[in-house]
């Protein structure tokens, strides 16, 4: 057993060389306190038992501190010495912070709220690339939301019934086309014939609408793999790639942003609820999000109101104030001004369909990137209609008319409205 004096320093001010991080911790049979100094010395210099080996030098310079314990709320806040983690390397940083700790007994469950990283090691990662002003100054879209679809149904369609959905999709008003995520390569739907159809649909599209648009395919694979298909994404022209940033790692993604393509990269969270949807135990979405746009990712899924679980307060945590010099409090983590990264777009899909956009925009608001799978594909009168009808949704949102209204005029947004009732 730790000694519950090794790490728990109350009257102890992080400096701005210390990783802290914010754990709710529910304590198995022990005190929090106790539970608060074995998590710390457990993700950092220490074992289960005393240590012949742990010297004064070692404590001294790496010990990490406990400096708040709330035992209404049971949450508790660690400060690490940068020194413990190295540059670059999230996967060593998260087998610190959020490793062995999630397993040992003397805590009943644990969550890993939040993580404010010190400058020089959120310096070691580059970023998002592209950044919300450098989509809309590719697209042109500079002042409203963005809209777009996942194919639909996610397997089972050839590369040219693919191409021909994602034209059908961008001619009728979407400006993004994604794939879903378990679309890789198949028999049925090779990848590299996949992509050269897609991208020359949305060369198409782009001329007979005079409208820039996104196709975010999924590259997602073996690491060697991902970089050759993200080569090819280049190559044809496109300028967005997508990766399941949790199903690949960490280190895939930075892999790929770190290869120097110049690619936007779209960040797929496929398996986040193993670590996001017990509210007491596992990661919070919010962490996922920092890692995200600390590596640099572009575009990130949040989750909405639809069929999914998650909202933008969930990921965003804008109600609970930080109590950090890092991070501002109250902020809005993939926008807010944040060790020089460029802010993040964020994804709401999950079940959407054209009623829900007028409920949710007023909270998520223009930052958006809406997207509907099928909201688009499942329209009554088909793919086309589906796409204008979600066009038709967004512009009258954007010139502040009621739906129902909107409608009496655009026969394809109220057959949404009659077929999804928000």
């Amino acid at each position: 057993m730790i000694n519950i004096k090794n790490y728990i320093n109350l009257k102890y001010n992080p400096t701005k060389n210390d990783l802290i991080a914010e754990y709710y911790l529910e304590p198995n049979k022990i005190s929090l306190p106790e539970a608060a100094t074995n998590i710390a010395g457990e993700s950092s210099i220490d074992s289960w038992s005393d240590l012949k080996t742990l010297s004064s030098r070692i404590v001294r310079q790496l010990r990490p501190n406990v400096f708040s314990i709330n035992k209404k709320t049971k949450i508790i806040k660690i400060a690490y010495p940068q020194e413990l983690f190295e540059q670059g390397n999230m996967p060593q940083i998260l087998s610190s912070i959020a490793g062995n700790i999630f397993g040992i007994k003397l805590a009943k469950n644990l969550r890993l709220l939040d993580l404010s990283f010190p400058k020089k090691l959120a310096s070691s990662f580059q970023g998002p690339y592209l950044g919300i002003q450098g989509i809309r100054n590719l697209t042109k879209v500079k002042n409203r939301f963005f809209i777009g679809t996942i194919i639909k149904p996610k397997l089972g369609l050839s590369p040219k019934q693919h191409a021909d959905l994602a034209y059908k999709c961008w001619l009728n008003g979407l400006d993004v086309v994604k794939d879903d995520e378990n679309l890789s390569s198949m028999q049925f739907n090779n990848f590299y014939e996949r992509i050269k159809l897609t991208v020359q649909a949305k060369f198409k599209a782009e001329d007979k609408t005079g409208e820039k648009k996104l196709y975010m395919p999924n590259t997602t694979s073996e690491s060697r793999e991902m970089i050759k298909r993200a080569e090819y994404v280049k190559k044809q022209g496109n300028e967005f790639a997508m990766i399941d940033i949790l199903t690949a790692g960490f280190s895939a993604l930075q892999t790929l942003r770190e290869s120097n393509l110049k690619l936007g990269i779209h960040a797929h969270r496929a398996m986040h609820a193993a670590f996001t949807k017990n509210p007491k135990h596992g990661i919070s979405m919010r962490v996922i999000g920092e890692i995200s746009r600390l590596i640099g990712v572009d575009t990130l899924h949040i989750g909405a109101f639809g069929k999914m679980t998650g909202t933008k307060n969930e990921i965003l945590n804008t109600e609970i104030e930080i109590e950090s010099d890092f991070i501002p409090a109250k902020a809005d983590i993939l926008e807010q001004d944040w060790h020089g990264k460029k802010p993040v777009l964020a994804v709401a899909s999950g079940g959407l369909y054209p009623a829900l956009l007028e409920k949710i925009y007023p909270k998520m608001g223009n930052n958006v990137l809406y997207q509907f799978g099928a909201g688009v594909h499942a329209h009554r009168h088909g793919t086309e209609a589906g796409a204008r009808a979600v066009r038709q949704a967004a512009e009258a949102i954007m010139n502040h008319t009621p739906l129902k209204t909107h409608a009496k005029k655009h026969k394809e947004l109220a057959v949404a409205l009659h077929q999804w009732r928000g």
